[in-house]
């Protein structure tokens, strides 16, 4: 197998790496077809096994990646103290080498964490209900140090045009933040298109992050390269790893 993967256009230090992976190629059959990673979607347990194993030597792993049991919250583990992984946790962080952290999503927006001098690295899984919640807070406060030492990447996630949303969702954003408005478009059915990109910014910028970069992938609309729950559920899941080296 020869998966493809995004590798972060960011200007993290060399010994930080990360990659998000596309569904292309992967053992995965019917409506998981390719590479997928996530073992709680339906898809037969050895294919994922299959497909981790393959992620692991493609990418050089020494270790298995923790992966998590993702529950659109705001916990996120520190890795150097939470091992075993034992908890429902939507993000994880760690200065340990060879430790990778790992999100899934099909839609929902995976968010990267370094250090500029890459002491530390951390992941976060950002859906809608995960950034009201405060995922990306917790995890720019569980990197510790100044936040605006740290660097963020936003990957793959589905883009504004594709993403209706009700008033329900708006609200909950509004409620803590009433600049959030301008991250929702009205549309024609009495709903709106929100920017979960331009949520995350906003989320990520009031934590005290500034450097910003990623984004301008659609999840939705790029069926050849990624899976969307709101395409086409039930569907696999894409992996947003990031590891420390020597």
């Amino acid at each position: 197998m020869t998966p493809r993967w995004i590798i972060p256009d960011w200007p993290a230090p060399a010994r930080v790496r990360a990659a998000s992976t596309e569904r292309v190629d992967g053992v995965s059959q019917g409506p998981y077809a390719g590479f997928n990673l996530g073992a709680h979607v339906g898809d037969e347990a050895a294919h994922v096994a299959r497909n981790r194993n393959v992620l692991k030597a493609a990418l050089g792993l020494a270790r298995e990646p923790h992966w998590l049991e993702q529950v659109h919250g705001a916990i996120v583990l520190d890795l150097d103290r939470n091992r075993p992984v034992t908890e429902p946790a939507d993000g994880a962080v760690t200065s340990l080498v060879d430790e990778p952290c790992v999100v899934l999503t099909a839609d929902c927006l995976p968010v990267l964490l370094c250090g500029r001098s890459g002491e530390r690295v951390g992941v976060a899984h950002a859906g809608w209900r995960g950034l009201v919640r405060g995922v990306l807070p917790a995890a720019v406060a569980c990197m510790g140090g100044p936040a605006e030492n740290l660097l963020a990447w936003l990957g793959p996630a589905i883009g504004p045009a594709a993403y209706e949303v009700d008033e329900t969702v708006r609200s909950a954003f509004l409620s803590g933040d009433s600049g959030a408005a301008g991250c929702f478009e009205p549309n024609g059915r009495g709903r709106f298109q929100a920017d979960l990109y331009g949520l995350a910014r906003r989320s990520l910028h009031a934590a005290g992050v500034e450097a910003i970069y990623g984004e301008g992938s659609c999840t939705f609309r790029e069926a050849q390269r990624f899976f969307s729950h709101r395409r086409e559920a039930p569907c696999g899941r894409m992996a947003t790893v990031i590891w420390l080296t020597n």
